[in-house]
């Protein structure tokens, strides 16, 4: 089946207003979406929320209480457009505003409300280095784009929700992080959103704690170079053991919270923890830094070449890494200590 439906709401001889939101990828986007479906649902309590996503992030929704019924693509697109013609939205909500949506749009034929991408302003940020970008998080963008239905911001942050199957018990670490630990989200989509191993083990050392590190499959041979390196006593690599809602409840049993510009980093903006944000060759100029919570940036603005993309690359374009390479670790992390 190309998508996977939950919830489904009872048939009303009055079928109330429906929005369909639209967004595609990835985690942390997903999250960053939150705070327009929660203010949607309470400013809209007698609406129907739906949301459209791909499979592989079904996690993010499946725990939502503010989704009224979820679809995953998992397959053709057209083979979905019969099915979301016949729920007869009222609005969509394309948070996402790309070519699949459109098509989406095009096909529904209802009054939709599209995300500004500033595709152009990021252009000219990481080619020219012209900085025309507003000052303004994401979240807020998202936002704007459902102010003209009288949607306001409740200032309440990000969501994320773990499910009680998935919640990580302290017994199930080592005796050494139970009593307390660090969390670092050391994965990252592309390797230029990634410190190089030889500095997670610097940044670790740094760090002087109980710290468990974060990430997929993909990550866990980084995680045991810095274990290696470090010894078991200071880092427990996590990276493959746990999935996303797992890695989400470690992310919050922690003191506080080091990541990349990845998902993980915007999952513990929703816990409110405070955040050491690590930036390689995106910035967070685009927006996308995390979002009403206490955090510091960790970047090298010494770099004319920075940022090179807002997205990344899978090794560095001009060949130096000096954004990873170079990046100082001046920051004091005492006082955020038990």
């Amino acid at each position: 089946m190309p998508c996977t439906v939950r919830n489904p709401s009872p048939t009303l001889s009055n079928p109330p207003v429906k929005f369909l939101i639209l967004r595609f990828s990835s985690i942390g986007d997903i999250v960053l979406t939150t705070p327009v479906v929660r203010c949607l649902k309470q400013q809209y309590p007698e609406a129907e929320v739906h949301y459209f996503t791909k499979i592989q992030y079904r996690t993010l929704l499946e725990e939502n209480p503010y989704i009224d019924r979820a679809w995953y693509l998992d397959g053709n697109l057209g083979e979905l457009i019969p099915q979301l013609r016949r729920e007869k939205f009222s609005y969509i909500i394309d948070l996402h505003n790309n070519l699949r949506t459109l098509r989406i749009k095009l096909a529904l034929g209802v009054r939709s409300y599209s995300f500004p991408k500033l595709n152009t302003q990021k252009w000219l940020l990481t080619n020219l280095k012209f900085n025309v970008m507003p000052l303004v998080h994401i979240v807020d963008r998202y936002m704007a784009t459902v102010a003209p239905l009288g949607v306001t911001n409740d200032d309440r942050g990000l969501d994320y929700f773990v499910p009680y199957r998935d919640e990580v018990e302290r017994d199930w670490l080592p005796t050494t992080h139970r009593a307390g630990f660090v969390a670092y989200a050391i994965g990252g989509q592309h390797a230029t959103k990634r410190l190089p191993v030889a500095r997670m083990i610097e940044l670790c050392g740094k760090i002087n704690y109980p710290t468990i590190l974060l990430g997929g499959e993909e990550d866990f041979e980084a995680g045991e170079e810095v274990r290696l390196a470090l010894g078991d006593a200071l880092i427990f690599n996590a990276c493959g053991k746990c999935n996303l809602n797992q890695s989400a409840s470690l992310v919050r049993q922690s003191e506080f919270v080091f990541a990349h510009d990845t998902g993980l980093m915007h999952v513990a903006a929703a816990f409110k923890k405070k955040v050491y944000s690590i930036w390689g060759n995106t910035t967070p100029l685009f927006g996308m830094y995390p979002y009403q919570t206490p955090y510091v940036v960790l970047e090298n603005n010494n770099l004319t070449c920075r940022p090179c993309s807002k997205i990344g690359y899978a090794k560095c374009p001009k060949g130096h890494f000096k954004c990873m390479k170079e990046l100082s670790f001046n920051f004091e992390i005492r006082e955020s200590l038990p």
